[in-house]
């Protein structure tokens, strides 16, 4: 059985750093393959959406989408399309001014987000109201925006996520 994870970084993040690093180590030891596209040739977050979309998914019978910021943006959009088995969300960018979506339909109720109290990029509120909208379960913490500071959690949780996507 073919899996993948599919991890789009934020605006100003590079494919992959700290948080696509742990991650990735997560999905080899599970079994998963990991691609991270490259999307910062523009910080329009339709435009990347639109390179998610094109990923070419065939063949996979899991696939798993992972986004932080803008990414957890687009890997939300284009799960309408893709029909992801999970959405696992960090620091969503959501409901936020330039972004053309401000409703989501993703297709997958397997949905987990982790957001930071002390995010000053995006408000804790827009997380919530995802949330609550589409019954996601929510992480909230003590943390800024990158999640950083948290990260051996958050790859904790990953880890049971992708598990019970896998199952």
């Amino acid at each position: 059985m073919s899996k993948l994870v599919i991890y789009s970084h934020g605006k100003d993040s590079i494919p992959w750093g700290e948080k696509p690093s742990a991650l990735a180590e997560v999905t080899k030891r599970l079994g998963f393959e990991f691609i991270s596209p490259d999307y910062q040739a523009s910080n329009d977050p339709d435009w990347r959406v639109q390179q998610l979309l094109a990923q070419n998914v065939s063949g996979y019978e899991t696939l798993v989408l992972v986004g932080s910021s803008m990414g957890a943006y687009v890997s939300t959009v284009a799960a309408e399309i893709i029909k992801p088995k999970g959405l696992f969300l960090i620091a969503p960018a959501f409901y936020l001014p330039g972004y053309a979506r401000t409703e989501f339909q993703p297709t997958t109720a397997n949905i987990e987000v982790f957001h930071g109290w002390r995010d000053d990029v995006v408000p804790p509120e827009n997380a919530w109201r995802f949330c609550r909208e589409h019954r996601a379960r929510l992480h909230m913490l003590d943390a800024d925006h990158r999640l950083l500071s948290i990260l051996p959690m958050m790859v904790t949780a990953f880890e049971r996520f992708l598990g019970d996507c896998a199952a």
